[in-house]
């Protein structure tokens, strides 16, 4: 019985993934800075009694917290990188041998 349950939510849960109708806990980092989605869920009480595990493991590979959010959507990545902040300052120049600045 315990087996049909898990595998009736399993399914329900994928229903309401595809639909954009699950919850997920969308955790915003510092060093890295990243967005990571971790889910789905089946309710909000589901996602928010698992995201402090999600927090706790991010904490111990050092990354600083902005923000957490449980929220209705349908994210396309689960992790997306901020490349922007790992775009050179415009403003530094390398200077080479022989050139002026």
């Amino acid at each position: 019985m315990k087996n049909l349950i898990t595998n009736t939510k399993e399914i329900f849960t994928s229903v309401l993934r595809f639909s954009g109708l699950a919850y997920w806990v969308q955790i915003v980092t510092e060093n890295p800075r990243c967005t990571y989605y971790f889910g789905p869920f089946l309710t909000t009480q589901e996602a928010n009694e698992a995201k402090a595990g999600y927090i706790e493991d991010l904490e111990d590979e050092s990354a600083v917290i902005i923000s957490v959010n449980v929220q209705r959507c349908q994210p396309k990545n689960l992790t997306i990188f901020d490349e922007l902040s790992e775009l050179p300052d415009p403003e530094i120049r390398p200077t080479f041998s022989g050139q002026l600045s």
